[in-house]
């Protein structure tokens, strides 16, 4: 059975926002009191933050599908609707949030850090909010938005300090478990680390985390074995130790070489080059072990590497090598610059009317349509019922105040054109009516109230 899952896919579902009510106020001698309908709530986000109890995207894994739920429609008398309650996905620390496009969206790291992976949408106005010296009684009211919706890719890389990598069945499980408290599986057989394990070391005063990474075999960084599936847990790691065995049966294997082979896989993975390396020359317990971590330390000291005699086994020498793991730690520590945080400001431009028309050819009638794109048109026409003409008519009073019927009329089109508001997806059609400030048309605001017109 799976207990452990470093990636996971989720479909993230953000609830609607709540519709605005239209309703008039009628009491006792009050038959037409004014607007009273309240706004929508707004809909529920999707979030993901980092909860230090876990360690695992396992329960991602079981529910990948996560929905919030939606605001409640507002209620005469003034009463808003409830907003709709928020998910929140607990995640490991160390988890990266990317895209379908595979972009990093966010890297979550420290405790109780967050990140929206859906928003809800905005609840409705209600005809009271939207009643002003030109509407004094609107008969309608704003729909909620639709939530966002999502595909995102959430990966794990593990936040150790110290990662040991190796073959399989050099040690390393026994060697964590000799230097920590931790316990992993360890057996005589080749991989049966299948999943990064965690220990804590205590050196002196210094105290850091050590990675145990799954065994890593020629040909790991393009799929072989299980090292390209957990070598995104070693990027995190300030200090790589690799633990060689110096007892290996097989006539192929010795320690310069296994060295040289899993710099290879480490180079071809990328962006480790800079880490600091130290060899920990494993099984000295072993007598061949011990003569022939002897013969090759000098060899080692040759290329510059830092190379400590140890037995997980018997625990013989694994002092030494604690603290030189601290001595690095420290190191990467004092050379880490917090940076204050800072709040990036992205202002508008001045010419930026928040919107664009785009005049395009209709690939089957062959007919002209203007498309009309932006963040403010767009969220109005998904704002508007257009089953009430009054509605309708505020649209078009808010695309005319925005400058959208200015710029159509720019743009070549005229009455009856043909307009497209939003994505090829989800765009609405209009057969267009300008106003008479663009050419055109009546005055006043369309769509009025019936009730205020003159009988």
């Amino acid at each position: 059975m799976t207990t452990f899952v470093d990636e996971v896919t989720v479909y993230a579902t953000a609830g609607d926002g709540g519709h605005g009510c239209s309703s008039v106020l009628r009491e006792k001698f009050k038959p037409l009191g004014g607007p009273d309908g309240g706004n929508g709530g707004r809909g529920g986000n999707v979030i993901a933050t980092v909860d230090p109890s876990v360690t695992t995207l396992l329960a991602l894994h079981h529910r990948p599908h996560q929905r919030a739920t939606s605001g409640k429609p507002g209620q005469g008398s003034h009463r808003s609707g409830a907003d709709g309650q928020d998910v929140t996905l607990a995640v490991p620390d160390g988890t990266v949030i990317k895209n379908s496009q595979g972009v990093v969206l966010a890297d979550l790291t420290g405790a109780g850090v967050s990140y929206v992976l859906a928003r809800g949408g905005r609840g409705g106005l209600g005809n009271a909010a939207l009643a002003s010296p030109r509407r004094k009684a609107p008969g309608f009211a704003l729909l909620g938005e639709p939530g966002e919706t999502c595909e995102v890719t959430l990966e794990l890389k593990t936040v150790a300090d110290v990662a040991l990598v190796g073959f399989p069945s050099a040690g390393k499980s026994s060697l964590i478990a000799a230097l920590s408290a931790a316990r992993p599986k360890i057996a005589d057989y080749p991989f049966t680390t299948l999943v990064p394990n965690l220990g804590v070391v205590s050196a002196g005063d210094s105290v850091f985390t050590v990675a145990d990474v799954p065994g890593l075999i020629p040909g790991a960084s393009q799929g072989k074995g299980l090292g390209l599936e957990f070598l995104r847990h070693v990027e995190r790691c300030s200090v790589l130790v690799h633990v060689i065995d110096c007892a290996a049966l097989e006539s192929d294997r010795e320690p310069l070489a296994d060295l040289d082979r899993i710099e290879t896989e480490l180079a071809a993975y990328g962006g480790l080059a800079d880490r600091p390396r130290i060899v920990a020359l494993n099984k000295i317990d072993v007598p061949d072990g011990r003569v022939m971590a002897e013969m090759v330390m000098p060899l080692l000291h040759e290329r510059g590497l830092a190379a400590y005699p140890v037995s997980a086994a018997s625990r013989e020498g694994l002092r030494p090598l604690m603290f030189a793991m601290a001595q690095e730690v420290a190191k990467h520590r004092a050379a880490v610059v917090v940076a204050p945080a800072r709040i990036v400001i992205n202002p508008v431009a001045v010419d930026d009317a928040g919107f664009d028309v785009a005049c395009e050819v209709d690939q089957d009638t062959g007919e002209t349509v203007y498309r009309v794109r932006g963040h403010r048109p767009e969220r109005w026409v998904r704002q508007t019922n257009f089953a009430n003409e009054e509605a309708v008519g505020y649209l078009s009073d808010r695309l005319a105040r925005l400058g959208v019927e200015q710029a159509l009329w720019e743009a070549g089109a005229r009455a009856g054109s043909t307009v497209v508001v939003g994505p090829v997806d989800s765009a609405v059609i209009f057969d267009w009516e300008p106003t008479i400030s663009v050419g055109a048309g009546g005055s006043g605001p369309r769509g009025l109230d019936d009730r205020l017109r003159p009988s």
